[in-house]
C-alpha cells in the first residue's frame, strides 16, 4: 500500500451530543444511497432528548447489515447546520480539516470499492455488521490539502452538472404528465380552433369510464398492445456471466437504481446459454416491472434480456404509440396496482393489467399528442444520456482516488 495511505481512525473521532432540552427539531434518516432523508419513523411517545445532534460537516453512518446490503450507509451533513438522528447511528467528524477535508473523505466513502472492502470486513452472522474498530482500520490515501481541494472541486463540478440535468429531466417529465392529464383526464386538448375542447362545448359521450369525447373509445389494454412476460432460466445463478460478457440482464434493481425512464446499463450479464432460455428484446422497448417495485415503466436503451419480473409491450394497435402508453402507465400506476392486488407493495397481476381499461383518442388527436410526446422525449433522451455519461465520469473519478499521489 502506498505511503500516503492512512488509517481512517487516525483522522476521525466519534461525537455523541444528545438533544437535551429538545433544542433541535429537524429529524433526519440515513438512506442506503448515502444521503440524509426526512425521517419516516413513528416518533409518537419517543423521548427525542435521547436522539443525537448532528452538525454541518459531521458524518452519520450505519455499521449494521453491511454484508447483507453490500453497502455501508454513510453521509456527510451539508444541507443544514444541524439536525437530529437516531441514537442507533454513530456520528463522527474529522479531527483536523486542515489535513483532511470532510468532502474528500465523503468522496472516498462514495466509492463502490469502499463498499466492497467494508463488506469484506463485515462479520456478525446474518446481519453482517462492521465493527467500529474494523471501520477505523480501513485506509485511504490522503494527499496534500491543496490536492484534496482540487479533487473536490472537480467532483463538485460534475455533481452540479448532474443536479442541473436532473432538474431538466424532472421538468420534462412533469411537462409530459401535465399534457397527458390535460388532454386525456380533463379532456381539454385543443379543438379545431385551438381552444380547450371540453370547456368550449366539445361533445361528450358516455363510456365505461364515464364521459369521453365523441369519437374516442375505451378498450382493455390487451386490445391496444400485446403484453408478454420476460423469462428467466433456472437456476438463474448458473447462467450469469462471471466476466461481464454476453447479453445485458435487466433486473428490477437496475430500474429502481435508475433515476430516469431510460435504462442504459445493467449490473449483470447473462451467458449465451442463458440467452436461449430468456426473453431478448431490443433498444427502445417499453417494459413494466411486475414485482418488487411493480408498475414502474422504463424504456430500454440497450439490447438486453429481461428477468421474468418484467412485462414487455409489443405490437401496438389502434395507432397507439409507446410514448402515449408510457404516460398512461405512469399516471395510472397507483390505480392499476390497487385494482390488481389492493396494495402497492404486492405483485402486479398480469391478467388484471391486460383487462385494465384505457381511453383511446381519435386518430387525429393521438397523432398530435404523440408528436408532442416525441418532441419532449427527444430532449429527455439527450439530457438523460448526458446524465448517464456524467455519472460514468464521476465513477471513474472516484475510482482514481486510489492512485492519487501527493
Amino acid at each position: 500500500m502506498k505511503s500516503n495511505y492512512k488509517r481512517i481512525g487516525e483522522h476521525i473521532r466519534l461525537v455523541d451530543e444528545r438533544n437535551k432540552g429538545l433544542q433541535v427539531k429537524q429529524l433526519l434518516g440515513l438512506s442506503i444511497s448515502k444521503q440524509f432523508i426526512p425521517s419516516v419513523a413513528n416518533i409518537i411517545g419517543t423521548d427525542m432528548e435521547n436522539y443525537k445532534i448532528i452538525r454541518r460537516n459531521q458524518f452519520a453512518c450505519s455499521t449494521m447489515q453491511v454484508r447483507r446490503d453490500k453497502k455501508m450507509p454513510v453521509a456527510l451533513l451539508q444541507e443544514v447546520d444541524e439536525a437530529i438522528i437516531s441514537q442507533a447511528y454513530p456520528i463522527f467528524e474529522v479531527k483536523n480539516e486542515k489535513e483532511l477535508l470532510p468532502e474528500y473523505l465523503m468522496m472516498w466513502f462514495a466509492r463502490s470499492e469502499f463498499d466492497r472492502e467494508a463488506c469484506f470486513h463485515a462479520v456478525g452472522g446474518v446481519r453482517g455488521s462492521l465493527e467500529w474498530e474494523d471501520f477505523e482500520n480501513l485506509k485511504l490515501p490522503i494527499p496534500h490539502p491543496d490536492k484534496q481541494k482540487e479533487i473536490v472541486k472537480e467532483y463538485n463540478t460534475i455533481v452540479n452538472r448532474i443536479a442541473l440535468n436532473n432538474q431538466v429531466i424532472k421538468k420534462l417529465e412533469e411537462t409530459a404528465q401535465a399534457i397527458y392529464k390535460q388532454w386525456f383526464v380533463e379532456f381539454e386538448f385543443p379543438n379545431e380552433n385551438g381552444q380547450p375542447y371540453k370547456s368550449n362545448g366539445g361533445e361528450m359521450v358516455e363510456s365505461e369510464l364515464g364521459e369521453i369525447p365523441k369519437g374516442w373509445e375505451v378498450v382493455p389494454l390487451e386490445d391496444a398492445v400485446t403484453i408478454i412476460r420476460g423469462a428467466s432460466p433456472r437456476p438463474i445463478d448458473d447462467y450469469m456471466s462471471k466476466d461481464n460478457t454476453g447479453m445485458p440482464w435487466v433486473k428490477i434493481a437496475d430500474a429502481t437504481a435508475c433515476a430516469t425512464k431510460y435504462l442504459f446499463e445493467t449490473n449483470e450479464y447473462i451467458s449465451s446459454a442463458g440467452v436461449k432460455q430468456s426473453r431478448k428484446i431490443s433498444i427502445g422497448t417499453l417494459i413494466l416491472s411486475n414485482s418488487a417495485s411493480p408498475g414502474l415503466p422504463k424504456f430500454l436503451m440497450i439490447d438486453a434480456c429481461v428477468h421474468d419480473g418484467w412485462l414487455i409491450f409489443d405490437d401496438y394497435k389502434k395507432n397507439l404509440s409507446k410514448e402515449f402508453l408510457y404516460n398512461f402507465l405512469l399516471l395510472n400506476r397507483t390505480k392499476i396496482l390497487s385494482s390488481s392486488n389492493g396494495s402497492v407493495f404486492n405483485n402486479l397481476k398480469t391478467e388484471i393489467l391486460k383487462s385494465y381499461q384505457i381511453i383511446i383518442p381519435d386518430e387525429t388527436t393521438l397523432k398530435k399528442v404523440t408528436k408532442l410526446f416525441q418532441s419532449i422525449d427527444a430532449q429527455f433522451s439527450v439530457t438523460a444520456k448526458t446524465d448517464f455519461n456524467m455519472k460514468e465520469l464521476l465513477s471513474i473519478l472516484l475510482s482514481k482516488l486510489a492512485t492519487i499521489e501527493n
